[in-house]
Formats: structure tokens, C-alpha cells, sequence
């Protein structure tokens, strides 16, 4: 939605040219394609915005590294109009990728930081997702107001995924989550109506998942 400076998008474009080694859905690499990552990424390390690695956000909190947002993209496997929860919106770049994909009206997010959720919905709102709902709130407890959702994804490892995420899920959804603590693996679960189905995508390392 929204291009930024020439240097910008030369870079970016070269990102979302590497990135399409590791993920080759056409969906994902013009949502990573159509974000302007750099938006998201307090101005001191602006700079270094399509490296392909976290950035801290503040808070102890950080932005995902590009290649691992465009792999959760490409895994949920989303369609545009399905409804998302997003469980840590961080500074708001994920939410935005998301809502490339689906549609910033689908996009709920919870921010367990009041400081980030309200610098990602003004990041979000001045870049044109001004519709992507955000709350400051509890992962753990998910957004029940908006349920059922077809997807829900963790930007954040849990040792497991809670129960009320999984519940506000419908069946045939899905859930995408770093699962662990030291060690974390990034999990795929398919609700189905006999119980979940769960798919191992490899190893991941995320801060962890605050609140209760």
C-alpha cells in the first residue's frame, strides 16, 4: 500500500528477490513485496530494515526477521476475506503482510505491550491498514469478540498454544505457532472435528510470550 523512498524499494526489492529461494508462493512474495518494512523499524536501526534478520523494537521485543514472516505467511497458506487473529502484534509488520494477503478489515491482533499496540495501529493507520483491529491485551486469553477465526498465528514462542487461541479457531482452521522455550519448533495444527493434526516446519528461535 504504500512504497516509500527509491532506496527503499530497491532494497526491498532485492530482499523479496532472495526470498523467493525459500518461499515461492506469488501471494506471500508481493505481500513481503508491497510492505514497507522500514516503516516499522524505530529510526536509529532504519538503515538495516531489509537485512534479513530481528531488529529490536523496544520493549525487549523485536521485529521478525523477513524470511521467517514470509515462511508463517506462506505455511498459513491464507486466502483473501479469511479472518485472522494474530497473537503479539509487535510493532505491526507482520499484521501488514498479513493483511496484503487477506484484507486489513480480516486482521485482529492483540499486543500484550500497551506502548507497541498503540505505535503499530498510528504505523498502521499512516500507512494505509488503518483497519486492521488491534487491542492491548493477554495473548492467552486470544480475542473472543471476533470468533471464529480461519487462522490465528503466535509471533512469540508459548510452550504451548493456549487453549483459548485453539477454541476461537473454527473447525478446518488453523493455528501457526513457535512452540518450546530454548528450544522451539515452529508448528502447524489443523483443527479438525476428531482433534488437531499438527505439521513440524523446523526449528525457530522468537522472544517469548508474555502475560499469564
Amino acid at each position: 500500500m504504500f512504497g516509500g523512498g527509491n532506496n527503499y524499494v530497491d532494497r526491498r526489492d532485492k530482499l523479496v528477490d532472495r526470498l523467493a529461494k525459500r518461499v515461492d508462493d506469488e501471494a506471500t512474495l508481493e505481500a513481503m513485496r508491497a510492505v514497507p518494512r522500514h516503516e516499522f523499524v524505530p529510526e536509529p536501526r532504519r538503515n538495516r530494515a531489509y537485512e534479513d534478520h530481528p531488529l529490536p523494537i523496544g520493549d525487549d521485543q523485536t521485529i521478525s526477521a523477513p524470511h521467517m514472516v514470509a515462511i508463517m505467511t506462506d505455511v498459513l497458506d491464507l486466502s483473501p476475506g479469511e479472518t485472522v487473529l494474530e497473537i503479539g502484534t509487535g510493532c505491526g509488520y507482520h499484521a501488514a503482510v498479513t493483511a496484503e494477503v487477506v484484507g486489513a478489515e480480516s486482521v485482529y491482533s492483540v499486543e500484550y505491550s500497551a506502548a507497541l499496540a498503540e505505535r503499530a495501529h498510528e504505523t498502521l493507520a499512516s500507512l494505509g491498514y488503518g483497519e486492521i483491529s488491534i487491542r492491548q491485551g493477554d495473548g492467552h486469553e486470544g480475542w473472543p469478540e471476533h470468533a471464529p477465526y480461519d487462522a490465528a498465528y503466535l509471533t512469540c514462542a508459548t510452550a504451548s498454544v493456549p487453549d483459548a487461541v485453539l477454541e476461537q479457531v473454527r473447525t478446518g482452521g488453523r493455528v501457526l505457532a513457535p512452540v518450546g522455550n530454548r528450544r522451539q519448533r515452529l508448528e502447524l495444527l489443523r483443527k479438525t472435528e476428531v482433534g488437531l493434526e499438527r505439521e513440524d516446519h523446523g526449528g525457530v528461535r522468537f522472544v517469548e510470550m508474555r502475560g499469564k
